[in-house]
């Protein structure tokens, strides 16, 4: 399970963040016709190919399995996990979105690898946003999942920076997941090594 999940609409903004150290990168589409769909998918698995990347697809465990690609994120509106698990088999991973607790018990139930929990802040960068958590929310969130032994990995999402990250580690999640950060900035490869170096890099650890 990669540190930083990488969620762009096409190949280009894939390849470079891929150059910059991305080696997970979610291909999310939305009222998209099924041809373009399946050709944008196509054209960014071959560059998670080259650069060894998982390569996941938003929505659409079909088409995921269609191409072979390497597993599916799920909305909460979308198909549900399980009957994912049942089409796809074991070898596919499977996430879903989160944004309280009692998700992520329904998620974890259904047999997740993994959980996309969210949004930190306010994004643009998707329709019918749900509460936003803030550090505050994620601390609480997370706290839960250890209380319940859930060893799940959890994936903050939402508006985040590169400031943030370290701030959000010390919450508990495992990641980060981002667009706009690596895509929209002046140099998506070297922003995308910046992520790469700060979700690598030991924790602090506090003393007394």
């Amino acid at each position: 399970m990669s540190y930083l999940h990488y969620i762009t609409t096409n190949a280009e903004a894939a390849e470079l963040a891929c150059q910059g150290g991305v080696r997970w990168v979610q291909l999310r589409m939305k009222n998209t016709p099924d041809a373009e769909w399946k050709a944008r998918a196509l054209a960014t698995q071959a560059v998670c190919r080259r650069h060894g990347a998982t390569f996941i697809v938003n929505d659409n465990p079909r088409l995921a399995q269609e191409i072979g690609a390497d597993g599916v994120h799920l909305g909460k509106q979308d198909m549900p996990p399980a009957e994912a698990r049942a089409l796809l088999g074991p070898r596919f991973i499977i996430g879903g979105t989160a944004n309280m607790f009692a998700d992520i018990e329904r998620l974890v139930a259904a047999g997740v690898d993994y959980v996309g929990l969210g949004p930190f802040r306010f994004t643009t960068t998707k329709e019918k946003l749900s509460p936003i958590l803030g550090l505050a929310g994620y601390a609480d969130v997370l706290a839960r999942c250890r209380a319940a032994g859930f060893t799940v990995p959890v994936i903050g999402i939402g508006g985040i920076a590169l400031a943030d990250v370290g701030a959000l580690r010390a919450t508990g999640l495992h990641g980060v997941a981002v667009s706009s950060a690596i895509g929209g900035a002046a140099a998506p490869a070297a922003t995308a090594a910046l992520f790469v170096e700060e979700l690598t890099k030991p924790l602090a650890v506090e003393t007394a």
